[in-house]
């Protein structure tokens, strides 16, 4: 059996699965039935703090994501404690503001809590690892759309396609980290949609197509290995001085969707930096990049799910990593720091029109 074979054949069999799984699940839970739509991340910090951001999230929106709630020092501060009260709490204002939450991320190179790295013994590592993951896919069976499984496998700058990231869970599990996780994701709850997702592969920059290639063997490896892979992750963290790769990208996604994948936009956002002018002509070129890459997505069908890493130019992470040499604050959300909305949610709106 070729490569290629084997690849239609596993499709064939998951989408098989699929089917048979969606008839069991639907009467358990109708979150797969509903279109996701646009949605932000947010932290409970913020959510407390400002009502203004609760608001908008629920006038805008039609999902949420934690930032750092579902993350692994936040839930897991050490080998014995599991604390979801933090994630509960964005789960509980997903669920009065008739949201969806997806969940993000179960296994990733960075925030890997100090007492994880202390562990030596590579058994150890791989039982709590699974731990992990096991305990909080099933914690939030049903209740969530999709996870993160796999957050930023690929390296920046790839020198070939089989690259892959450095990480404490390759030093001590190999590539296999990655198969180990969604397999484990998979037996936990079987019916929510397993993500992969990554960075800076939309724009047309040589590191950016190196990783778009690397990301794609991945993509492939996972598929030929049958590896519940279900989504795939396009972050989406623009760089407003870089234009996106419409062909490129298009080609990409077009080919995602031919094996059976669905792509979704998880973490956008556009740096300004180095953009120069007032904020209206700066924002009228964030809103093209945004434009032209859901342009690029939706050439080969819809775009069903777009969320942005914030809502409001307030509470972007941009803000405090990427200052501007004027001063002047970044303006990379669709709504400005008073929650206004700008160019950007027009092409929000526009896309989750078509949707």
């Amino acid at each position: 059996m070729t490569r290629l074979d084997r690849r239609e054949f596993l499709l064939g069999s998951a989408a098989a699965l699929a089917a048979g799984a969606s008839a069991s699940a639907a009467p358990a839970s109708k979150l797969a039935q509903r279109r996701p739509g646009f949605g932000a991340a947010a932290t409970l910090w913020d959510l407390q703090a400002d009502p203004r951001l609760g608001e908008a999230i629920s006038t805008y929106c039609t999902q949420v994501v934690p930032v750092l709630e579902l993350k692994w020092p936040m839930l897991r501060p050490n080998a014995h404690t599991f604390n979801f009260e933090r994630a509960d709490a964005i789960l509980d204002f997903a669920r009065e503001n008739d949201l969806t939450m997806r969940g993000h991320a179960l296994a990733w190179y960075h925030d890997i809590p100090d007492w994880t790295k202390q562990i030596k013994d590579t058994k150890d590592v791989e039982r709590a690892y699974v731990d992990h993951i096991g305990t909080v896919v099933s914690y939030y069976k049903d209740k969530l759309t999709s996870w993160d499984v796999v957050n930023e496998p690929i390296p920046d700058n790839p020198k070939k396609i089989t690259d892959r990231r450095d990480t404490f869970w390759t030093q001590h599990l190999g590539n296999r980290w990655i198969p180990l996780a969604f397999r484990t994701a998979a037996a936990a709850d079987p019916f929510v949609k397993l993500a992969i997702n990554e960075y800076d592969i939309e724009s047309a920059k040589d590191s950016f197509i190196a990783k778009r290639a690397a990301y794609r063997n991945l993509i492939m490896d996972l598929l030929d290995q049958g590896v519940p892979l279900h989504a795939v992750g396009l972050q989406s963290h623009l760089h407003a001085e870089l234009e996106i790769d419409t062909h490129g990208l298009a080609e990409f996604v077009t080919e995602l969707r031919s094996w059976g994948l669905d792509v979704l936009v998880t973490e956008l956002d556009v740096d300004d930096q180095k953009l120069t002018g007032n904020p209206a002509e700066r924002d009228a070129i964030v809103a093209k990049r945004v434009d032209d890459l859901l342009t690029a997505i939706s050439t080969s069908g819809p775009v069903r799910s777009i969320l942005t890493w914030g809502l409001s130019d307030r509470y972007s992470w941009i803000n405090g990593t990427f200052a501007r040499a004027d001063k002047q604050p970044n303006r990379p959300l669709p709504l400005d720091g008073e929650f206004k909305p700008k160019p950007f949610m027009d092409v929000i709106s526009k896309f989750t029109r078509d949707a």
